[in-house]
């Protein structure tokens, strides 16, 4: 892989070389490789073929999860998330002892390892939010409860330049990784003024349906404001704030 240089940035292909933009920058690579059908077919390839499948499981996998909490995510900017959240997926799918290579699935692997998964690598909620808080979650009511003790913001969250406001989120999703359906529930709480003010304990309340049978996850998050006239703004759009795993319960 070779990283274009030059004022005029290169897409498409010519010849034997093709040229594409990437996270990293516009790249160029030299076409080439085996031809797809004997990957399908060739007994030598049946390692390859059960990776692909794999990998196209931890696909579809993360855009479920993404999906799943994408009201909350619309706060939260990461343009590599789902690049992030594969790689975990696919440890997790490794991890299954129950199903043959490249049958593995999400939800027969230890998917504990989802727990602590930052949406944002910019604002993460570890480094963000420092006061105590307790999720719970109940799977015989669907209810998931975040407890948040009492705090300061102006001590408890490191909140960056500018920000006046803030608030904070809860929610929680079960998933049916075969059917690639989800049921949701989030809330979000009263914005609330960034200073050296004591803000009374309260508990963040979502909720599923009762009784599901399929794994959960449960996610908290931070969002920053600037109040400007009155009105408030998403500070930097979003940049810096912080939405993470916090729950996985397995059935």
């Amino acid at each position: 892989m070779a990283k274009q240089k030059g004022v005029i940035k290169l897409k498409g292909t010519m010849g034997d070389v093709t040229y594409y933009r990437t996270a990293d920058g516009y790249m160029a690579r030299e076409k080439g490789g085996i031809e797809k059908q004997r990957i399908m077919n060739d007994p030598a390839f049946k390692r390859t073929r059960e990776n692909g499948q794999e990998f196209g499981t931890a696909g579809k996998s993360g855009q479920l999860i993404r999906k799943s909490q994408r009201l909350l995510m619309r706060q939260v900017k990461d343009n590599r998330v789902t690049g992030r959240l594969v790689q975990i997926l696919m440890r997790i799918i490794k991890s299954d002892a129950i199903n043959e290579r490249g049958l593995r699935t999400v939800q027969d692997g230890d998917m504990d390892q989802l727990k602590g998964f930052e949406f944002n690598q910019k604002g993460k909620l570890t480094t963000v939010f420092f006061t105590g808080f307790t999720p719970t979650f109940d799977r015989v009511s669907g209810a998931y409860d975040v407890d948040i003790a009492d705090f300061v913001p102006g001590d408890a969250i490191d909140a960056p330049r500018g920000t006046t406001h803030i608030q904070l989120s809860a929610g929680v999703s079960s998933l049916d990784f075969t059917a690639r359906s989800f049921e949701e529930g989030h809330i979000l709480s009263p914005i609330i003024p960034y200073d050296n003010q004591t803000q009374a304990a309260f508990t963040l309340s979502a909720t599923i349906g009762a009784a599901s049978t399929m794994p959960v996850i449960g996610v908290v998050g931070v969002s920053f404001f600037q109040e400007v006239n009155g009105q408030m703004y998403p500070l930097r759009n979003g940049v810096f704030n912080a939405l993470s795993i916090v729950t996985v319960d397995q059935p």
